[in-house]
């Protein structure tokens, strides 16, 4: 494969991890419309999209020859471990909300790409350029003055704020794992299996929570189908592809596009009005996103 090929695949997946983003920015939206608790919200996200994910992997196994299937116990554990650290990053935010505000829960969650860098760093010995660290550290400033206006420390919400963190924790390492899982496997493959596990996660949590599992109206559902299909089998299912040709640290920063997106669309349809300091603060994450692009292999 010649430079230009690897340099136009590059760029294709950079536009899909965008869109990605801009599908998974209205999970927030689903979330907050949704009739049942956020852990029951994260259950059918998951639920409601396997049977879509199960069709595409039965299909893309009769024609991709590209990629193996899961094979023995190895195989199978890892996939399960992308979906146990899914699943810890649904419950931590999702109470993350509960405990603290939501734009501290925001703020800390996205705090993924740190984690990622330090990760990539000490565990994998990557090496990162310096336009990449300014764009990762532009973007997350970014995101902090999107939030800005909203955030609020207090020591009532300690604990919600560090479930925040805990959830980046978590989301780094689902998005690291990703990263690995597809030099060797499909995006159906990793989303199903993996999709598979956070599903059955997410039963025993949601019942610990005292949560229902019924909607109590017909909108109640179709909220959640729109989660699943839209955020999940949609949005989620293009950051994985995208992770197979980018570097897991950039995607996280890419993905910090999602805040901006979910900002914006809050503004139409709840007129949440957007202050000076939050349209600089999109800004500067488009920005980030740029430089961490220029400086990325």
């Amino acid at each position: 494969m010649t430079k230009s090929d690897q340099q136009k695949i590059g760029q294709r997946a950079v536009i899909v991890l965008l869109f990605g983003a801009a599908a998974i920015s209205l999970a927030p939206i689903f979330v907050r419309l949704s009739e049942v608790g956020p852990s029951a919200t994260a259950f059918y996200r998951m639920f409601f999209a396997l049977p879509v994910l199960w069709v595409w992997m039965s299909q893309d196994k009769k024609s991709d020859t590209v990629h193996r299937q899961p094979s023995n116990f190895r195989d199978y554990a890892h996939l399960a471990l992308a979906g146990v650290f899914f699943a810890g990053d649904m419950s931590f935010w999702h109470w993350s909300i509960k405990l603290t505000s939501i734009a501290n829960s925001t703020l800390l969650a996205n705090f993924a790409p740190i984690f990622i860098t330090l990760g990539g760093y000490f565990l994998f010995g990557e090496r990162f350029s310096r336009t990449f660290l300014l764009g990762m550290i532009l973007a997350m400033l970014g995101v902090v003055f999107l939030l800005g206006d909203s955030f609020d420390f207090q020591a009532d919400h300690l604990i919600g704020d560090a479930y925040g963190l805990v959830a980046a924790m978590f989301y780094a390492a689902y998005l690291m794992m990703v990263s690995r899982l597809r030099s060797n496997f499909s995006t159906a493959t990793v989303m199903t299996w993996s999709g598979l596990v956070t599903c059955i996660a997410m039963v025993p949590i949601t019942i610990l929570s005292g949560e229902s599992f019924i909607a109590p109206t017909l909108f109640g559902w179709a909220v959640l189908a729109g989660l699943a299909l839209i955020s999940h089998a949609g949005g989620q299912s293009m950051i994985a592809y995208a992770l197979a040709h980018l570097p897991a640290a950039f995607g996280s920063v890419g993905l910090l596009l999602q805040p901006a997106l979910a900002a914006i669309i809050a503004w139409f349809l709840f007129d949440e009005s957007l202050s000076p300091l939050q349209l600089s603060g999109g800004l500067v994450v488009l920005a980030g996103i740029y430089f961490a692009r220029r400086g990325t292999r």
